[in-house]
């Protein structure tokens, strides 16, 4: 294994206990329904593009996992992810409303869902298998890139490819204020690539059979 993967390794092992307070709060779905009105507008709308930091459809949330979703709004609200309106919806959160969210959102959905099969039914290209092995990406993200080795990491797999693109590039974004993500795991990979090689990791990822969705509300449709 090469240094650049053993660090990656160790900085994984230790962020699952570092994570761990995005669990320690315990969600009430039904509290979540109540509390999710300035995320319809947007998550909730298939096919719904934001417009920052590019164009790019906004990711799909439900059934994504909830320990993640709640590590990602502490994150807006640390400012750890750099995002005007994620940061803005995030400060209006406690960490009970955060959890109640989390917990709605990663049952959202997933009524009848068929298990995802342990392997993608799609093989990468060869450039993409090597990217795949390069960024030791399925060591994290688990079988089909849907089942994390920890409830902190997110789904990808199906995933909208171009917030996936978006999403990666945000890891190697330095010394801006309003774009970027400080986590040294996914840091540490993303800038082994280029854009282009992000592009095609993200456009691979998307792909595949997920299982997160974006659920249209009813007065939406």
């Amino acid at each position: 294994m090469n240094k650049t993967l053993t660090t990656i390794f160790a900085l994984a092992v230790a962020s699952v206990t570092a994570l761990s307070h995005a669990q320690e709060t315990k969600g009430d779905v039904k509290a979540g329904e109540k509390k999710i009105a300035m995320c319809i507008g947007c998550h909730g709308i298939p096919g719904y593009q934001a417009s920052f930091p590019e164009i790019h459809k906004v990711p799909m949330i439900s059934g994504q996992s909830g320990a993640y979703i709640a590590s990602a709004l502490d994150a807006y609200r640390k400012g750890d992810r750099k995002h005007p309106t994620m940061r803005g919806i995030a400060d209006s959160l406690t960490d009970q409303d955060i959890a109640d969210v989390a917990a709605y959102y990663a049952q959202h959905g997933k009524a009848g869902a068929a298990e995802l099969p342990a392997k993608p039914k799609r093989e990468p290209s060869v450039q993409v298998a090597e990217l795949l092995k390069k960024g030791a990406c399925v060591s994290c993200h688990g079988d089909n890139f849907a089942k994390p080795i920890d409830p902190s990491y997110p789904h990808i797999a199906g995933q909208h490819a171009d917030y996936l693109f978006v999403a990666l590039k945000s890891y190697k974004a330095e010394k801006n204020a309003n774009v970027g993500r400080s986590n040294a795991i996914m840091a540490g990979v993303a800038k082994q690539f280029t854009n282009a090689e992000l592009k095609a990791l993200a456009n691979y990822l998307g792909s595949l059979e997920g299982d997160m969705h974006t659920v249209p509300q009813s007065r939406f449709r």
